[in-house]
């Protein structure tokens, strides 16, 4: 078999059925592969959004997501959600293709080093240069991509190798695909349950890969266990996010902060007194020492014990340790009543507000059993984090980056069409991939886009009337864009609402049209709500 079949067929044994690609030259005998392996392709209009896709169908299926692009600019304009993927701590696996090995150095068309170019952005950058060697690299990428902190990996595959015959390699099996277990020892378990017990108001910190969507329930379990409130937290605003109420306030009350895959960065204000009570121990369990050592850098001595675990397989083990007792019952209720509260802007305009828009797409959500909410960042994803919840979500992550939103709601199409799906975007995300509107129309996505249009770059505008004044703002105003007619005629669904009492209407239509949808609403450009101070 060619390596192009041994590489789909490794991708097969890791349980891929689906990858999100752009096509090009290199990359048509691995295409080919797939056809005869019965691998479906999503084929996508930029190569930065089948990486996007293939980001949001990691974190919904708990399986890796692949991606695969051509060489050259292809490969060039995928590096982008590498670090939303990074950041997030999502398993993604970029292939791309490469010239050939034969012609290294001879000026082979779209000749780039592209591992030096994704290696900073991911956990593992190879390129076999040998058709046996593929199985392996598959093998190694994926259990990289998913053991510890979870991350993306890059395979580039050059045409020559992908072209010849592998030779008698054999497909990895599940043993040598399965992710790598990184447990925490029942004794250091037992110190951090008698720490928590012992402290008046403990509070635990998860990463993204404890929400809910990616962990299921596990994150309640704990909860439940220890009886302390455990949080996961997912957005660059950190202890700002809106969605998490006034948890600035909570963290100053707690004396105790165990951070459980959760980094002791820039979104916990660096761990400073500041944002902290001085006072306040910290305990760190983290999957890899780079993060164990920043945990140190930034809390010094307050940084009482320090762990080295896989925050699943630790919190697994904290499960089994917790006894479950009535210790903080009344702290429980404290923080939870405190991670609900928001204190929203007050409007000045007709307008429809953003908190309006997100209460309708709740009285949405809270008609189905099955919805998804997807949200991208800026000041309108803001908004819609806070105030819209879901069983299942994607957001755009710890990065910032803004855009991907509305291929997470392709992807969550594909994985889930009985489902209702709302992808919530300002206007200026909404353009870095309204093209995929076609490509969810083509493969038949139906989902609901729901564009708050304030015409312009609100996040940016609310820093300049902030630190600079009304008299200098610059270069952030947008037009009232017509995005749903741009998804009309991309075979899509469209609505434009600019009156509160026809926003109900338009999203059951949009709902009950069966396509991608796009509802366009203009509203109020407010700033994002946060936390109360008090």
């Amino acid at each position: 078999m060619r390596g192009a079949d041994l590489l789909v067929e490794a991708l097969k044994a890791a349980g891929v059925t689906r990858i999100y690609s752009l096509s090009g030259n290199q990359i048509m005998p691995v295409y080919d592969a797939c056809f005869e392996a019965g691998v479906e392709i999503v084929h996508t209009r930029h190569e930065a959004a089948a990486v996007y896709m293939a980001e949001a169908h990691a974190q919904l299926t708990g399986s890796i997501g692949v991606a695969m692009v051509t060489a050259g600019a292809g490969a060039a304009n995928a590096l982008g959600p590498l670090f939303t993927a990074t950041e997030s701590e999502t398993p993604v696996l970029l292939l791309t293709g490469d010239s050939p090995v034969s012609q290294d150095g001879r000026g082979a068309f779209q000749e780039m080093d592209q591992v030096p170019m994704t290696a900073p952005l991911t956990k593992l950058s190879l390129r076999p240069r040998s058709a046996g060697q593929l199985g392996n690299a598959v093998a190694k990428s994926v259990r990289t991509a998913t053991s510890g902190r979870p991350g993306p990996v890059h395979i580039a595959l050059p045409f020559d190798v992908v072209e010849e015959d592998a030779g008698d390699a054999r497909v990895p099996t599940a043993h040598e695909l399965a992710r790598d277990a990184m447990a925490l020892r029942e004794g250091d378990a037992r110190l951090i349950t008698q720490a928590i017990a012992a402290a008046k108001k403990p509070i635990v910190l998860c990463g993204p890969v404890m929400s809910a969507t990616r962990s299921g329930d596990l994150k309640a379990k704990l909860q439940q266990a220890l009886n302390a409130p455990v949080i996961a937290m997912e957005s660059p605003r950190g202890l700002k996010d809106p969605s998490l109420g006034a948890l600035a306030d909570l963290l100053q009350q707690a004396d105790l902060v165990v951070t459980l895959g959760k980094r002791v960065d820039f979104t916990l204000g660096f761990g400073k007194t500041g944002a902290f009570d001085p006072a306040a121990r910290w305990i760190s369990i983290q999957p890899d020492m780079k993060e164990r050592d920043r945990a140190h850098l930034n809390l010094g001595e307050r940084l009482k014990m320090n762990f080295h675990a896989d925050p699943r397989d630790a919190a697994a083990t904290l499960i089994e340790t917790g006894d479950g007792s009535n210790v903080h019952g009344e702290w429980l209720e404290a923080v939870s009543s405190k991670l609900m509260r928001r204190a929203a802007t007050p409007s000045s305009s007709d307008r429809i507000t953003p908190d309006q828009l997100c209460a309708a797409v709740q009285r949405k959500i809270d008609a189905t059993d099955n919805a998804i909410l997807i949200s991208d960042g800026g000041e309108f994803g803001q908004w819609a984090q806070a105030g819209i919840t879901a069983s299942r979500r994607v957001v755009n992550g710890v990065s910032g980056a803004i855009g991907g939103g509305l291929c997470y709601g392709l992807a969550a199409a594909k994985l889930f069409p009985q489902s209702t799906i709302f992808s919530m975007m300002g206007d200026g995300t909404a353009g870095f991939h309204l093209s995929e509107l076609e490509t969810a129309a083509r493969v038949g996505a139906p989902y609901v886009l729901v564009i708050g249009n304030d015409m312009r770059w609100n996040a940016e505008h609310q820093i300049q009337l902030r630190d600079y004044g009304a008299d200098r703002l610059i270069a952030c105003d947008l037009s009232d864009g017509r995005y749903d007619l741009v998804a009309t005629a991309l075979g899509g669904h469209g609505e434009f609402v600019t009156e509160l009492s026809e926003l109900d209407g338009a999203l059951e239509r949009a709902v009950n049209s069966g396509k991608v949808a796009c509802v366009n609403v203009l509203i109020d450009g407010l700033p994002a709500p946060s936390g109360p101070s008090h």
